[in-house]
């Protein structure tokens, strides 16, 4: 069982950028795959980045690929998504997401069995 608490999240100007981190308590965190989510108003929850185990992999979804960049510290058990450039269209509540398990496809959300309580990223228009 791991517990992910998100944080870095509020209200930035377009073109502003914002970090936010998921730290994690519970078992070995550098055990886990890690995904970044995000949900805005009336829409579905959509894959915004994920990274592997030892950070070599990661991935990004199209839309926010070259200004977000997903990292992690397995020593302090974070995982952080350096967010810049940002739009109004990034205006959602992000979740970190991990799993133990490596089945699934990462960009899946079905494919995490943990989930943060989300983050509040505003981008007015």
């Amino acid at each position: 069982q791991v517990h992910l608490d998100e944080s870095g999240g509020g209200l930035v100007q377009t073109g502003g950028s914002l970090r936010l981190s998921c730290v994690a308590s519970g078992q070995t965190f550098s055990t886990y795959r890690v995904g970044w989510f995000r949900q805005a108003p009336g829409k579905e929850r959509e894959f915004v980045s994920y990274i592997g185990r030892s950070g070599v992999s990661t991935y990004y979804a199209d839309s926010v690929k070259g200004r977000f960049t997903i990292s992690r510290d397995n020593a302090k058990n974070t995982v952080s998504l350096q967010m810049n450039s940002l739009k109004p269209e990034d205006t959602a509540i992000y979740y970190c997401a991990a799993s133990a398990s490596y089945s699934g496809d990462f960009n899946d959300r079905l494919s995490y069995r943990y989930w943060g309580q989300g983050t509040q990223v505003t981008v007015p228009s």
